[in-house]
């Protein structure tokens, strides 16, 4: 069944509308919770007068930070923690769930209001009085860290949360001192939000009887969600709180942790000893999500007399918001590996400054980090091809890895197993005619209209961290009718699980896609696990079923050997039965568990050998009015390596996706705030622009596939490759587009107005 493009098992409910999304959830009785937010993005608190609010028909609970800290409640902690200059630690930055003190961006929880309707809950929300003595905002990284800049934090008067590095400085250092050419690029990489369909919502059911909490919500990690709320906030075992994911309408990182919303939703319930549910509003989203991206950097780029890299640095402002929540340090420290790309640059050092601003805080979104590695990557080049006179697509050809050089130790961290990048090349430049670049160029110019185009490589880890890939867990279970149920750890937001897994274990063991369950996103049923993130669900799932399988087989092959009578040694499995050598008598898997209870269950914690690389080429066209500045993205073409393909129609569905992912970042989406205020100015789709199904064109998606030796199924994972190289190529292409009227670079997203203001300025400077 592997590489069958099978329909999705999933739709059928979810296109009849019978999904069952956290909002569907019905409990008797249920509360509903408001969160009271800060107006300010920077202030002290300096009293709450809540009377009014407490008085207000159906108000059941008026809770601020003073109940919190009564409570002895804890707080969200950041699971990475880095360093600052010194040796010290990193900033202390205390992440309640309602803010002690002060505000420190506009939408900081202060309080919550629970009542028996959501419209009253709504209207009591409204009479809760905070005091407030405004300070001065910061939200851009840059001015966060300029002398004189207001401080968010007492431990951190220089705005700084810690500062990462890796690689070898002086070897770097001393490449670039001997370089023939030095490029170089200042950059901004824009702050954006994940707008899920499904926006974020909790229900808390509290059971009197035995003290538990059953906790629903959309997340891609209920495991360790569970442990952040119940040991960490709450101080209770984590068996004391039940997390269960129903079906999640997309989450791109957004909904990977602990959020304050659901440590609230369950604190309120247990202190109530009622059901309480919580949900957000579209415009509430803005304001208390969980963003990603937002970093100002500057690349350099170091190249010989023929134009091979010898060494590349870059220095790295990382927005990392008002608060190190608990994965903020990831998408700017953890896969800084990228920076190497597919190339044979000898020498890479990269250093990231944490930088705390009154803005939410972030994590990781679709990439966490790799789009932003690649597209430094990427442009760099690009502007030292065009410095040095040398074609853009020799220059990279010139400098990739090749097959016969695999496994391959890159300058920065990272060794691939495997990978035909100029295979990916010359693949690519073919399937999107780049021959006929020219000819095309003209005919857009016959019509008043520039034409460019980019083209990139792009490599991502998948599966990580890359030292030591975290375990999963799996189980396989039998009835009494031989029917098969395979719990894993990960949590499905769209992605397609039940029909992989079912593809995976109908390869490996043969069992019937109707005879076999998918259970997940249960901590109950699923105790052990780490989720789903970093395209690890198919390269990790794969050595889960892989090592089950072969348990099964083991344990099935002495127990078939007795309902055979024959030994062991003359049974051997294939095509889903136990078969006797050189003969047709059999019994299938089935029909064995059938007869054998219990006997041929198995689970366990399996970790893949390591990490796997994702890559690929995108080859973009960009058609811009010289008049308008506005922007037409005409043709997309991808070669993908993401190892094994377990179902093509599934790898192209996320393909597209993180495609679409990007390319709206490159062109529109920017979560912008007002200088001063620090008030949020795109918290609406009326100013936050998201891509539309008109911005994309058709999109071929061709697969170069390499398999990965670090997993049984030789898979690499698809989810965010789409993304990796979509932000990059697409602002190639409109850079390329412009770049013969005197545009060097245009920072994203690219607007009308920032395009057209970019050839203005260019036309002048002339």
């Amino acid at each position: 069944m592997l590489g069958q493009s099978c329909p999705r098992d999933e739709d059928a409910a979810l296109v009849q509308g019978q999904g069952r999304y956290t909002g569907d959830i019905h409990v008797d009785g249920a509360a509903h919770l408001v969160v009271v937010r800060s107006p300010y993005a920077a202030a002290r608190i300096t009293g709450y007068d809540t009377a009014d609010a407490r008085a207000m028909s159906g108000v059941l609970a008026v809770l601020t930070a003073e109940d919190m800290e009564a409570d002895g409640l804890g707080d969200l902690k950041p699971v990475i923690r880095h360093k600052r200059p010194g040796g010290r630690d990193m900033a202390e930055t205390r992440m309640a769930l309602l803010a002690v003190g002060d505000v420190r961006f506009a939408g900081d929880p202060v309080a919550v209001v629970v009542a028996e309707t959501l419209a009253q809950a709504e209207d009591a929300a409204e009479a809760v009085f905070v005091d407030y003595e405004p300070g001065e905002a910061v939200t851009d990284v840059v001015e966060a860290v300029a002398e004189g800049a207001p401080a968010l934090w007492p431990d951190a008067p220089d705005n700084i949360a810690f500062v990462f590095e890796q690689g070898d400085r002086a070897a770097t250092d001393a490449a670039f001192a001997r370089a023939h050419h030095v490029a170089k690029l200042d950059f901004r990489v824009t702050r954006v939000t994940a707008v899920a369909m499904e926006p974020r919502g909790a229900i808390a059911v509290p059971d009197l009887e035995n003290g538990r909490t059953t906790l629903w919500l959309g997340t891609q990690q209920p495991q360790r969600t569970r442990a952040a709320l119940a040991e960490d906030v709450l101080g209770i075992p984590a068996d004391h709180l039940r997390v269960i994911s129903p079906d999640v309408g997309g989450s791109f990182g957004m909904k990977n942790n602990a959020s304050r919303e659901a440590g609230l939703t369950v604190w309120a319930a247990r202190r109530l000893k009622r059901p309480v549910r919580w949900m957000a509003s579209r415009g509430e989203s803005f304001l208390s999500d969980y963003q990603g991206r937002d970093n100002v950097s500057t690349v350099e780029l170091a190249l010989d007399r023929e134009g091979l890299f010898t060494a590349l640095r870059i220095r790295t402002l990382g927005g990392i918001g008002a608060y190190v929540g608990p994965s903020s340090a990831i998408p700017f420290t953890v896969h800084l590996g990228g920076l190497a790309g597919v190339y044979r640059t000898p020498h890479i050092h990269a250093e990231v400054t944490g930088v705390l601003i009154n803005a939410q805080p972030i994590a990781p979104y679709r990439g966490a980090g790799r789009p932003e590695a690649t597209y430094a990557l990427e442009r760099i080049i690009d502007i030292a091809a065009l410095e040095m006179g040398i074609d853009r697509v020799k220059l990279r050809q010139r400098n990739l890895i090749t097959p016969d050089q695999m496994p391959f130790q890159t300058g920065l961290v990272f060794n691939y197993d495997s990978g035909d990048f100029p295979r990916n090349m010359d693949m690519a430049l073919e399937a999107a005619d780049w021959k006929g670049l020219e000819a095309r160029r003209n005919e857009a110019r016959s019509r008043g209209r520039l034409l460019g185009a980019g083209i990139i490589n792009a490599i991502e880890i998948a599966g990580g961290p890359y030292q030591k890939p975290m375990p999963e867990f799996g189980a396989f279970s039998f009835d009494d009718k031989g029917d098969a149920t395979l719990s894993m750890g990960f949590s499905d937001s769209g992605m397609g699980h039940i029909t992989t897994f079912r593809q995976i274990a109908g390869d490996m063991l043969g069992l019937d896609a109707d005879r076999l369950a998918f259970v997940t996103a249960d901590t109950d049923a699923v105790p052990q696990g780490f989720g789903t993130f970093g395209s690890r669900t198919v390269g990790h799932g794969g050595a889960v079923v892989a090592n089950l399988a072969a348990q099964i087989i083991e344990k099935g092959s002495d127990l078939a050997a007795g309902h055979l009578e024959v030994a062991g040694d003359d049974v051997e499995f294939s095509g889903g039965a136990f078969r006797v050598k050189g003969t047709d008598r059999a019994i299938t898997l089935h029909e064995l568990a059938a007869k054998e209870p219990g006997k041929l269950d198995v689970s366990g914690m399996v970790a893949p050998d390591a990490a796997t690389f994702p890559n690929g080429c995108h080859v973009c066209e960009a058609e811009v009015d010289p008049e308008t500045g506005e922007v037409e993205i005409t043709r997309y073409t991808v070669v993908d390596d993401v190892g094994t393909v377990v179902n093509p129609m599934l790898v192209k569905g996320q393909i597209h996706g993180g495609i679409a992912q990007g390319l709206g970042q490159a062109l529109g989406e920017a979560i912008i705030y007002e200088p001063g205020s620090g008030q949020m100015l795109t918290g609406s789709f009326m100013d936050y622009r998201m891509p539309r199904a008109g911005d994309l064109p058709s999109i071929n998606v061709l697969t170069n596939p390499q398999p990965s030796k670090c997993n049984p199924l030789g898979a690499k994972g698809a989810g965010e490759a789409g993304t990796v190289g979509a932000l990059p190529v697409v602002m190639n292409a409109i850079i390329d587009a412009v770049s013969e009227l005197g545009v060097r670079h245009i920072d994203m997203p690219a607007t009308p107005d920032r395009v057209w203001r970019a050839i203005r300025e260019a036309r002048g400077a002339r």
